[in-house]
């Protein structure tokens, strides 16, 4: 009669097992807020989920929680490279800010776009350099150096704009534009262009050893030191990443809005970008990159904002409302949180 139990026994403690290593996944938790945050929509605001063409593209809120993310998802996911070597970026809003007013500047000046294009990504890249001068070459603490960068940032923004007269100067570009506000087919390029970005990320990072010597450096930068990993132009070359990525963002922004607006353009994108990565399981101990789990845990960002948007809620409430979200989301992603609820039901059994 035991030897009959024994099978049944054997798969519930396999499925006991299962679950609870489902339920220790870092995807688990964002992607159960994010199901939470749809359903939500589908009771209170069942068009959240209509989608319509018109004018030769797709629209709907689902299309914009998309469409609006790219930004956001570019520069978190350069912010994951950096915290993968245990830094952090806090100044990738005042690079959008350059780099806006870099666009403005150029287009005035007459620049043929695509050579402006290429400009506004170098921009971004040499911001990215100086970040990593500061942390990789002279050694100052990833905080405190791109803390100069964030400061000074807006302000260089502003002094450019000044250069030649104009305040938050309009601008139109057939080519940034196309590749911000325009689509090919059904699809908006900048969703089209984002794939083709991250697609390159990944390969980078995990076709090639630079994502392993990253990691390296951010778990134990000491042990890669002894195994001959060159660390200064590991994290030299992780902040040129991160440049390179918001670069890309602020071109986008720029062109989304037409004008280069430094005081305003990405404001509180930094934090963004950090929740991003941490609600996607990231650490800032360093030591791992969650390239797929940082873009979801921009999309669940996004998708609450645009959620909150078509509420009617006072604006005011969406930061309110995101800290609550991400605390609810770390708390469920902590071991220690989840075994003292379990200590503390199992107590009252």
């Amino acid at each position: 009669m035991n030897t009959q139990q024994m099978p049944g026994s054997q798969n519930q403690s396999s499925f006991a097992a299962t679950l609870r290593a489902a339920l220790v996944h870092n995807a688990v938790w964002p992607i159960s807020v994010l199901v939470l945050i749809l359903v939500v929509n589908a009771i209170v605001a069942p068009a959240f989920f209509s989608i319509r063409i018109q004018d030769g593209r797709l629209f709907g809120s689902m299309i914009d929680v998309l469409y609006r993310g790219t930004a956001p998802a570019m520069i978190a996911l350069g912010m994951a490279v950096v915290i993968g070597t245990k830094g952090i970026d806090l100044s990738v809003g005042s690079i959008v800010a350059v780099v806006g007013s870099v666009i403005a500047w150029r287009i005035k000046e007459g620049d043929p776009h695509l050579v402006i294009l290429f400009t506004a990504l170098a921009v971004g890249i040499v911001c990215g350099m100086w970040n990593g001068l500061l942390v990789a070459v002279l050694d100052i603490q990833p905080i405190i150096a791109t803390l100069i960068l964030m400061v000074a940032g807006r302000g260089i923004g502003l002094m450019v704009n000044l250069i030649y007269g104009g305040t938050d100067p309009s601008f139109e570009s057939e080519l940034l534009q196309g590749l911000s506000v325009g689509n090919i087919g059904l699809i908006p390029t900048r969703l089209i262009l984002f794939v083709v970005i991250f697609a390159g990320l990944w390969l980078l990072l995990r076709r090639t050893a630079l994502g392993l010597f990253i990691e390296s450096v951010g778990g134990n930068p000491a042990a890669a030191q002894l195994a001959g990993i060159p660390s200064r132009l590991i994290k030299f070359s992780a902040y040129t990443i991160s440049g390179f990525m918001t670069g890309w963002a602020g071109i986008i922004l720029t062109a989304d809005v037409h004008t280069s607006d430094p005081v305003k353009v990405a404001m509180f994108s930094e934090l963004d970008a950090i929740l991003a990565v941490v609600i996607g399981g990231g650490s800032l101990m360093g030591g791992r990159i969650y390239l797929g789990m940082t873009l979801l845990g921009a999309l669940v960002i996004q998708t609450m904002v645009t959620s909150i948007l078509m509420s009617g809620m006072p604006p005011e409430y969406n930061l309110i409302i995101k800290a609550l979200l991400v605390l609810i989301i770390l708390l469920l992603q902590s071991n220690n949180f989840r075994a003292a609820v379990i200590a503390l039901l199992g107590r009252r059994k």
